[in-house]
């Protein structure tokens, strides 16, 4: 386990204590609220040393610090392959990826399924910087050339170097590092967890990223590489161009929106969402915060507050997440053992609509739940089917389908008892999540 120093793709932004001294920077290191990393490759291609066209792709998440740990969902935006564009037209399955950091800054991950492909990077050093000097750090990277839903993790050592200031175009001063590192897998150097046919990797990267003084987060990073992947049969992939990195914050809820058309859709009374817009409630009972303004941390320095949770009506449950404000549509009727919808579910998706559209900047995690009924597999099938058409039905009632990731947990996450046909009606539930 490598120590790390900060962590843009794994959950962590840099919060920093700057000198005033011209030039100079001291660095401390903070988690943070919760955010979204955007991954964007624009990278020529060789099969052989003969160029097969441009391969480009963006992959999103949306990171949650749970208090306890950190959880992504990532998802593949759009891809083009071979100067043939290829969009996204389906609906965006989540990629999960949770994550600790212990106090020493350990990196651990609970659930990797090769995101974030960035690992500990960029790093910066505890001791001031000044313009000109250099550090070195440790780092990861998870590749996958093929395709073939096999990663493997390559080795970094990172040499770092302070070059300037600068002002972005939106007139945030940002502090300007440079990044370089050579690619080597190989001769020695494997991932026993990896893909068994990559045999050898070379390159070279060269990057530059722009840090805020304000802040101390990693804004962008962008990555200049040029690398080369073996396989055992004696096939070579190339890889030219850029990799982008970008640090961006979901927007805060507007609750006196929303809230609002709760109450007239029926879902909740006027005294229910005042709990709401009020603020939190701490476990003793008392307000504190503003509901419209919490970053959604789901933690406040060692605050024993917990977030508001009330049933409603119409069997759509409210509570406050760390993720973001969700909506628990209860004993959802499909079917039998099928995720088509039946007809007297209108209204509710007719009401869960007209809340989201109170949130039009906002993006939304459905997540799937069923009952247990001893077959792990099927449910989870099942539970994400039942997601799908969630969101199908409210994209038909003009919310853009883009908007919407999907994650299916089966029986995983019980919140009754399975052994009687309550709890079982209880478990059989959709979470739509308005992501902050």
């Amino acid at each position: 386990m490598k120590k790390i120093f900060a962590v843009l793709a794994a959950g962590l932004a840099l919060s920093a204590a700057f000198s005033q001294q011209t030039g100079v920077a001291e660095l401390a290191y903070r988690g943070t609220r919760n955010y979204q990393l955007v991954e964007r490759t624009d990278l020529l291609r060789y099969d052989n040393g003969k160029y097969t066209g441009l391969v480009s792709r963006e992959v999103r998440s949306f990171i949650t610090n749970t208090g306890t740990f950190y959880d992504g969902s990532f998802y593949v935006l759009q891809q083009t392959k071979h100067n043939a564009q290829k969009v996204n037209s389906g609906i965006n399955d989540s990629i999960p990826a949770q994550f600790t950091i212990d106090e020493d800054g350990d990196l651990c991950m609970i659930c990797d399924n090769g995101y974030p492909t960035f690992r500990s990077f960029p790093a910066f050093t505890s001791q001031k910087v000044r313009i000109g000097e250099s550090w070195h750090a440790e780092a990861e990277r998870a590749v996958d050339p093929l395709e073939k839903g096999i990663f493997t993790i390559l080795p970094l050592y990172v040499e770092y170097t302070y070059t300037g200031d600068a002002v972005t175009e939106s007139g945030e001063e940002v502090y300007v590092i440079s990044a370089r590192w050579a690619t080597r897998y190989g001769n020695g150097v494997y991932d026993e967890n990896g893909d068994p046919d990559l045999v050898k990797a070379a390159g070279s990267h060269e990057a530059t990223m722009h840090v805020s003084k304000a802040t101390g987060t990693a804004l962008v990073v962008r990555d200049r590489t040029d690398e080369q992947f073996t396989y055992a049969d004696g096939r070579t992939v190339r890889l030219k161009g850029t990799i982008s990195l970008f640090t961006k914050y979901p927007p805060v809820i507007d609750r006196s929106k929303v809230f609002p058309a709760l109450q007239r859709t029926g879902i909740l009374s006027a005294s229910e969402a005042e709990q709401f817009v009020s603020g939190w409630v701490t476990s003793g009972g008392t307000s504190g915060g503003k509901g419209g303004s919490s970053g959604g941390t789901g933690s406040s320095g060692g605050s024993t507050r917990k977030p508001v949770s009330v049933t409603g009506r119409k069997g759509i449950g409210v509570s406050e997440t760390a993720a973001g404000l969700m909506l628990t549509m209860q004993n959802l009727r499909f079917k039998p053992d099928s995720a088509e919808l039946l007809p007297e579910e209108a209204e509710r998706l007719d009401d869960i609509a007209a809340i989201l559209k109170e949130v039009p900047d906002s993006f939304f995690m459905v997540e799937g739940h069923t009952a247990s009924t001893g077959n792990p597999s099927g449910e989870q099938t099942l539970s994400l089917e039942r997601a799908h058409a969630i969101v199908k039905a409210l994209v038909a009632r003009g919310i853009a389908q883009d908007r919407f990731i999907c994650k299916g947990s089966g029986g995983t996450k019980p919140v009754a008892d399975n052994s009687t046909p309550e709890g079982k009606a209880q478990n059989r539930r959709v979470e739509i999540t308005i992501l902050e």
